[in-house]
């Protein structure tokens, strides 16, 4: 059974489409959305996972009981390190977007100016 942020999170592929279709003409407004939307879907859906999963996180450090098991390991343990993984990889994603959006916005300015 998936838990309630795996659901939202299934749309973080909003964003690759939305930055995908910004590219090819240097679209700004693509590349905004695409922000919006990774922060939104990619971002805020796995913070909510952190904290819905938080529960049973405790309940294994606390009583080393675990329920579901993921190659051998607790199924908690194995989703947080994918979830630190995936906040690190969006992070870049955000990161580097925005430098590309300053990059556009700079040239776009100076074609404006001319």
């Amino acid at each position: 059974m998936p838990y309630q942020w795996e659901y939202p999170y299934l749309l973080s592929l909003l964003p690759l489409l939305c930055s995908s279709l910004s590219l090819p003409n240097n679209n700004v407004s693509y590349l905004v959305l695409s922000m919006i939307s990774a922060g939104l879907f990619s971002i805020a859906p796995l913070i909510y996972g952190g904290m819905e999963m938080f529960p049973v996180a405790k309940q294994l450090y606390r009583h080393g009981k675990a329920y579901r098991f993921i190659f051998g390991f607790s199924a908690v343990t194995v989703m947080y390190l994918i979830m630190v993984v995936a906040v690190q990889v969006h992070g870049w994603q955000l990161y580097y977007m925005k430098k590309l959006l300053d990059s556009w916005f700079d040239t776009t300015q100076e074609k404006k100016k001319k």
